[in-house]
This record gives C-alpha cells, sequence and structure tokens, in this order.
C-alpha cells in the first residue's frame, strides 16, 4: 500500500477546518456546498475532492456528522453500551481502534521532581489535523500537541510547563513514524503499543485511563466520565483533567462532549475537536 502523504494532508485539514468555521458563523443561512467552497477559494468539484481525500466520504456526508441531532443521537447510543467497555477498559490496556495504548504515571518522587533529570526528545511533523508537536522520554511519548493558528510556540510552552525541570532536545526524525502508526489503519497489525509517560496527579491519571475506553466513533458526556471512575459529583474536576490531557487523540480526549451534544471545549481548538469527530465518524460508518 503506498505510503500516505501527511504533509497534503496537513495542508487539506487547514482547508477543511476554514470551512467548518464558515459552516458555523453562517449556520442559520444554511450555506450551500458552492458557498462552502468558495469560502475556501476552491470550486465545488475541487473541495469535493478534497474532502474525499481527507476524510474518504463527500462534505455534504461529513457535514451530517456534525449536526446536534447525530452528536445526540451517538451521545445515547454510546451510553447504552457504556457498561460493557469501561467495565474492559479499566481492567485492561485501552483500545483505540486497532491501537493498543498503556500508560505508566510518574511515582509520587518523580512528580515532586518535575522531570528533573529526565531528557525529552521532541519535534513537529504533519498529521490529518495539522501540524503536531509529539515528543518522548525513554519510556515512552509524553506529549502529543497540535498546532493551533501556526503558533508553533504556544504547544511548545505547554510541554516545556508540563515537564519544568526536564532538558529538552529537538529531534524530528522518529516523530513522522509515530504519526504514521497512529493515523494509518494498515500500519496498526501486528504492532507494538504505544507507550505513553504520563506526570499528573492520581485523580488526573484515571481520567485519563477511562478516556482510553472511548472507542473510535463513540462519545460520552463529562457526566459519564465522572460516574465510572467513582466520582459521580465530581463533574468540574474531571472536565479540568481532560482539559490538561497531555496526549492528543490517543489519549482520546475529543470523545468528551457536552450532555447536550454539544461539541465545544477542546486543548487544541474546537473546531479541530469538530473535525476530529467528523472524521472518526466516517472511518466507523
Amino acid at each position: 500500500m503506498d505510503t500516505i502523504d501527511y504533509s497534503q494532508h496537513s495542508d487539506d485539514y487547514r482547508r477543511i477546518e476554514k470551512a467548518i468555521q464558515f459552516i458555523e458563523a453562517n449556520f442559520q443561512s444554511q450555506p450551500t456546498l458552492d458557498q462552502i467552497a468558495e469560502s475556501v477559494f476552491l470550486s465545488k468539484y475541487h473541495f469535493d475532492r478534497l474532502f474525499k481525500r481527507w476524510a474518504g466520504i463527500s462534505p455534504i456526508q461529513f457535514m451530517q456528522f456534525m449536526t446536534l441531532d447525530y452528536s445526540k443521537q451517538k451521545l445515547a447510543e454510546s451510553r447504552s453500551l457504556l457498561d460493557t467497555s469501561f467495565d474492559a477498559g479499566l481492567s485492561g490496556p485501552g483500545r483505540l481502534h486497532d491501537l493498543f495504548v498503556t500508560f505508566e504515571g510518574m511515582t509520587p518522587g518523580e512528580y515532586k521532581k518535575q522531570g528533573a533529570g529526565l531528557e525529552i526528545s521532541h519535534g513537529f511533523t504533519d498529521s490529518p489535523f495539522g501540524d503536531c508537536l509529539i515528543a518522548t522520554t525513554e519510556r515512552g511519548i509524553c506529549h502529543l500537541g497540535f498546532v493551533k493558528e501556526d503558533s508553533r510556540s504556544d504547544v511548545l510552552n505547554q510541554l516545556f510547563e508540563t515537564w519544568p525541570g526536564a532538558s529538552f532536545k529537538e529531534n524530528p526524525k522518529p516523530v513522522s513514524t509515530i504519526v504514521r502508526r497512529i493515523f494509518e489503519k494498515d500500519q496498526t497489525k501486528n504492532m507494538r503499543p504505544f507507550n505513553l509517560h504520563l506526570k499528573g496527579t492520581n485523580f488526573q491519571i484515571n481520567v485519563w485511563k477511562a478516556l482510553l475506553s472511548i472507542p473510535e466513533g463513540w462519545v460520552v458526556s463529562y457526566q459519564d466520565i465522572a460516574s465510572y471512575i467513582g466520582r459521580p459529583k465530581a463533574i468540574r474536576a474531571v472536565a479540568n483533567a481532560i482539559a490538561i490531557n497531555p496526549v492528543a487523540f490517543l489519549i482520546p480526549c475529543h470523545r468528551v462532549i457536552a450532555k447536550s451534544g454539544k461539541i465545544h471545549q477542546y486543548r487544541w481548538g474546537a473546531t479541530r475537536k469538530k473535525a476530529l469527530f467528523g472524521w472518526e465518524a466516517a472511518r466507523s460508518a
């Protein structure tokens, strides 16, 4: 199978992100496909081709996945299947379509050191959702963040602030391989798990572990996560832990939405969260 050109996918995503923003800004007038394509300076034909290359489906199909009615429906369907998923996920490694994710939190002593003595390698690369930063320690991936509004410094600062005592080394060569392992389905067969090395409190770690149990194409509410970690009244604390998830996509915080069905509040941009939601819905359809 041909290798996917992620620089092309990253460029496609930038236009798709602008198209989603245009649709949201003009939702009341229900813009036509011609108008949406024109907003990103493409013909309807080229816009349709770009969308199918990126998402595998047409823009019209994709927009159906992004309606409030669809997200509410998926929330209801997912909740009816949650018991089995969470029971399985919390007792073993998280399953993300064909990916297995395992992680270890820092010991209390390591947490207190704030990464002192740790060497972190990092680099930027293209992905299906734009430019992203990946960072690793010898024990696993410790950060995956998407670049917002072409500001690499913001996502780099997120990494530095999480590990203030660590030493950092720029090494972009391995990160493209990691992205390919994450996003190419054919790369996921017969491969080793993704190991994550995370810095967080016990509560945060428990929340992030719960997120690993949400399969691709499903969504849950913040209340659902609070209930399944045995803290049903700690909804705000759960939301705060989700908001600072350090590893995008592999820890799928984008699959948690408001109880109303609204898709918003994402560390790397609400529009990107909607794009992730629609992209996974298309892959799971």
